[in-house]
């Protein structure tokens, strides 16, 4: 019994995301448009279990490029009315679009001057008439078997808020670097990171030039702690990189193999990733090539760092 009424409110909440596909109009255009066109911020407000879905939109936005944040209504009728100016545009939730402090508070908001916003199941309620456009969500019905705890209303306004911020993202052209830019922790910033932000640096990467000998190319390596040696001409620039799995190769081949000079048995077209790569591409491209190590270069060919797989693993 518990399953059958677990997949009734799901039933409940997919007929409610097809209620408001359906409703999606020219005014879901012109709240895209007004917040595109916003100078200041998108402030979001809303009561009760509405306002809970409120800070995920705020955040949702505030994550993807568009500048955001949470507006208790109750709070701003106590003085965080003051968060508010002119340039911003408010959007307000509220599914009846009867909610005491919403409605006391858009009077307050409308004189400010900013734009508002309103997404409401309720087209004919005091919210959606003070608001300049309203997006409404049409005839949902709860997924409560008593039709009064908000379940099916709020999946529906998380819809639209994610809806809002996906395609602001898309027309802002909010791309990999801008996440990376504000997701600097987590696995998901870590992965769209710059790759000069995790890979090795100075006397971390072993640099020497193709006359050294593979005995000191390996002296460079340990005095490193790396598993590779990137061999750069007098200028710098990248001519090829020499492993350990070149060493142990070549030293089953020839007993001499440590008195060679590195230019002699390094790998010449060697792979290389250019600076503000991604570190998770990088590690795609190490992953697909069977490859522990991959010099960074700068657009002229310059060595300027180091990637490895295992600082890559534990850095993502």
């Amino acid at each position: 019994m518990s399953i059958e009424h677990a997949l009734e409110t799901i039933d409940a909440e997919i007929a409610a995301l097809r209620v408001v596909k359906e409703n999606l109009n020219e005014q879901f255009v012109e709240a895209l448009d007004a917040m595109q066109a916003c100078t200041g911020r998108v402030i979001v407000s809303g009561m009760g279990k509405a306002g809970l879905i409120g800070q995920k939109i705020a955040a949702t936005l505030a994550s993807t490029g568009t500048p955001s944040f949470f507006m208790h209504p109750a709070e701003a009728l106590h003085g965080d009315l003051g968060m508010i100016m002119g340039n911003d545009v408010c959007l307000f939730l509220s599914n009846s679009g009867e909610s005491d402090e919403i409605t006391r508070l858009l009077p307050f908001v409308r004189r400010i001057g900013c734009r508002v916003v309103g997404i409401t199941g309720n087209i004919r309620s005091t919210m959606a008439a003070h608001c300049e456009i309203v997006l409404h969500l049409g005839d949902i019905h709860e997924a409560c078997p008593l039709g009064l705890a908000p379940t099916a209303t709020t999946t529906a306004i998380l819809a639209v808020g994610d809806a809002l911020a996906m395609s602001l993202m898309q027309r802002r052209g909010f791309c990999e670097s801008d996440f990376a830019r504000v997701h600097p922790a987590g696995a998901l910033g870590r992965r769209v990171a710059p790759v000069e932000t995790v890979m090795r640096l100075g006397d971390a990467v072993a640099k020497v030039d193709r006359d050294t000998t593979v005995a000191d190319t390996l002296l460079a390596m340990t005095n490193a702690r790396a598993g590779a040696a990137v061999i750069v001409d007098a200028t710098g620039r990248l001519e090829g990189i020499f492993c350990d799995g070149d060493l142990r190769r070549g030293l089953e081949a020839d007993s001499d193999f440590l008195k060679r000079r590195v230019g002699d048995v390094m790998v010449r077209d060697c792979r290389r990733v250019l600076v503000g790569s991604l570190a998770g591409e990088v590690l795609d491209i190490m992953r697909e090539n069977r490859i522990a190590d991959i010099p960074v270069v700068d657009d002229d060919g310059m060595v300027v760092g180091l990637a490895d797989l295992k600082g890559l693993i534990a850095s993502l």
